[in-house]
């Protein structure tokens, strides 16, 4: 059940950020649910293989690496995605990347935590 509430937010936050940015297009709400399941698929199944071959700039970098590994895997939604998913360019990219991170770290924490309590 989490899992699906996650791809929900994932995709409201794609919705919002694609009206902040211009850089960054999301044609309707339905393509954003489909983007954030193969982005969840995507962080499921490349995500760890990228952290591992990374991981000594990632202990260089002390962890800030982790933005860009997240970077690469909304390219690569963005290349499954086609037009109706799409980023201008890597700048922008890591921008969404970023502020997905720490949106995605505080709903958890305010939404998920709760329910533990």
């Amino acid at each position: 059940m989490e899992w699906l509430i996650g791809i929900l937010i994932n995709a409201l936050l794609f919705v919002a950020m694609a009206g902040y940015f211009d850089g960054f297009e999301v044609s309707s709400f339905g393509s954003a649910i489909i983007a954030s399941f193969i982005l969840s698929i995507l962080n499921i199944l490349v995500r760890p293989i990228l952290i591992i071959l990374t991981f000594p700039i990632t202990i260089l970098t002390l962890g800030i690496f982790l933005f860009v590994i997240n970077t690469f895997t909304l390219l690569m939604t963005d290349r499954i995605m086609g037009d109706s998913f799409d980023f201008d360019g890597f700048g922008t990219a890591f921008i969404v990347a970023v502020i997905m991170s720490v949106a995605n770290l505080i709903i958890q924490k305010a939404v998920f935590d709760k329910n533990d309590r």
